[in-house]
């Protein structure tokens, strides 16, 4: 079956860096987009990055531009979220999620993807 092992969260201070992987089995990783949200204490999920099968297109939340990047490693079917001068807004549980181009989809909105990860926590302190 498919699975998403997101791993490399933790405790930071603010101002540090953490890199987030995803690790997928049980699909063709190429023929997905991955993408990254983040869910706060007492809040809605919410999109981070995203990227494009091939890796050609990323996407970012204004929260994160310039701070975060995504990319991935297709023979390793792996996504990777690098996260830099982190703040502590940032904590949140972080997911990665999988979606199917199937038509056309803008990879910001959580319901576009067919199967997400338990998430890995990333507590960034003051």
């Amino acid at each position: 079956q498919v699975q998403l092992v997101e791993s490399g969260g933790g405790l930071v201070e603010a101002g540090g860096s953490l890199r987030l992987s995803c690790a997928a089995s049980g699909l063709t990783f190429g023929s997905y987009a991955m993408g990254w949200f983040r869910q706060p204490p007492g809040k809605e999920r919410e999109f981070v990055a995203a990227i494009t099968r091939s890796g050609g297109r990323t996407f970012y939340s204004n929260s994160v531009k310039g701070r975060f990047t995504i990319f991935r490693d297709n023979t390793k079917n792996t996504a990777y979220l690098q996260m830099n001068s982190l703040k502590p807004e940032d904590t949140a549980a972080y997911y990665c999620g999988a979606e199917f181009t199937g038509g056309t989809v803008t990879l910001t909105t959580r319901s576009e993807y067919d199967y997400w990860g338990q998430g890995t926590q990333v507590t960034v302190s003051s």
